[in-house]
């Protein structure tokens, strides 16, 4: 066999590996997929009931109830930091199939659900299969405490 004929199969073998790879990471719906916000998911509406997505917000306060016969955390999310002066908009209660959460998961957190939207009982719940709190930036901070005016005295 010629030396181009090896690197043509060669190329070939590699280009059947990168595309088996490509359709198997593809084939649950997620990979590759990125979050959208809390208001983007609202807009979809009853579409989405049963379809794979992941959905950004931030734990509303006082929303977490944890199920430990059902090993279950319920909680709500919504678009904005409890903290930001702006109203309270719409939320989407979430529904975690474990107890397991991350550290940082607590009122107020940034948190990427990932799941289905179901119909529970007349009430659309969204079931979490992932759970994923962010950490919050340093710089975030900073720049939220040099918005602050100071403090005279």
């Amino acid at each position: 066999m010629s030396k181009g004929a090896q690197i043509a199969i060669g190329a070939a073998a590699i280009a059947a590996l990168l595309g088996w790879y490509g359709a198997s990471q593809l084939g649950d719906g997620l990979s590759f997929q990125y979050f959208q916000n809390l208001e983007e998911f609202h807009e979809s509406g009853p579409t989405m009931i049963g379809r794979a997505a992941r959905v950004h917000g931030y734990v509303a306060e006082q929303s977490i109830e944890r199920d430990l016969q059902g090993k279950r955390v319920r909680f709500s999310v919504q678009s904005d930091p409890p903290h930001s002066n702006r109203p309270v908009g719409p939320t989407l209660t979430v529904e975690f199939a474990s107890l397991e959460t991350p550290d940082l998961f607590k009122d107020g957190a940034e948190v990427v659900v990932e799941g289905q939207l179901a119909l529970v009982q007349g009430q659309h719940v969204f079931q979490a299969d992932n759970l994923m709190a962010k950490c919050p930036s340093k710089f975030e901070a900073q720049a939220a405490a040099a918005a602050e005016p100071p403090i005279e005295l």
